[in-house]
């Protein structure tokens, strides 16, 4: 069982703590807990331990911090996946399987032809709401390190951020991708941006943009995957080609 903490773990070995209210719950009532039994602690920004449930009750769980425990090693890539929100439990998949296959940071993103706009306060409960999604796929995945998941944003202030030398936009139309030599060469950053469009695609102008802004358009095969299953092919293929896959 590994339960996601934020604090430093890696200075609490050796003592005991109460679980927050949520991890509380979800350790006591859901998992039903008993003294003795092991949990897997994380916070999310590298730090991982052993610990021991040492009482349990009602509303409150006590774990003991035994040891520090050596994390599984984050990919060598690090991908900043740029996705147009899309509709219902859409992007709440992408944010898990991306989460998953490794991504480092997603930005939700607002476009020519994307259905979803997002007032103020429902931006900020999607958000917290993307978070918690995250938070769970990395206590399901064995990750150690949360991706970065940043306020939804204009496609075009996105594009005009800091990108990594690798820049993808996945494009229906264009030519299927191919085997290439390695594009990062000596460069030991290995940072890449994946920019991901809605259900109807961008927008000549806004592929247009991209372009300007050193963004390869890509597509992988001859179907038109949808929004939610393209980045998944696109961050397995960066992973095999460049990651730890």
């Amino acid at each position: 069982m590994r339960i996601y903490l934020d604090v430093a773990l890696e200075s609490l070995v050796g003592q005991e703590i109460t679980l927050p209210d949520a991890q509380a719950r979800h350790v006591g009532r859901v998992m039903r807990a008993r003294e003795g039994q092991s949990l897997r602690l994380f916070d999310g920004r590298g730090g991982e331990v052993e610990a021991l449930v040492s009482s349990v009750a009602r509303r409150q769980v006590d774990v003991s911090i035994v040891s520090l425990h050596e994390p599984l090693p984050e990919s060598p890539l690090r991908v900043h996946l740029g996705q147009v929100v899309s509709k219902g439990e859409r992007m709440d998949f992408v944010v898990q399987k991306a989460t998953e296959l490794g991504v480092a940071e997603i930005t939700p993103l607002y476009s020519e032809r994307a259905d979803v706009r997002l007032n103020d306060e429902r931006e900020a409960k999607k958000l917290a709401h993307w978070r918690a999604v995250a938070i769970s796929a990395c206590e399901q995945c064995g990750r150690a390190w949360l991706p970065r998941i940043n306020p939804p944003c204009r496609l075009s202030d996105w594009l005009e951020g800091e990108h990594g030398p690798l820049r993808w936009i996945l494009h229906p139309g264009e030519a299927a991708d191919s085997a290439e030599a390695d594009v990062f060469g000596a460069d030991v950053s290995r940072e890449t941006s994946l920019l991901i469009g809605p259900e109807g695609g961008f927008s000549e102008a806004e592929v247009e943009l991209a372009r300007r802004r050193d963004f390869m358009p890509r597509t992988f095969g001859p179907r038109i995957l949808r929004t939610e299953t393209a980045p998944l092919v696109a961050l397995s293929i960066l992973q095999s080609r460049y990651g730890d896959l």
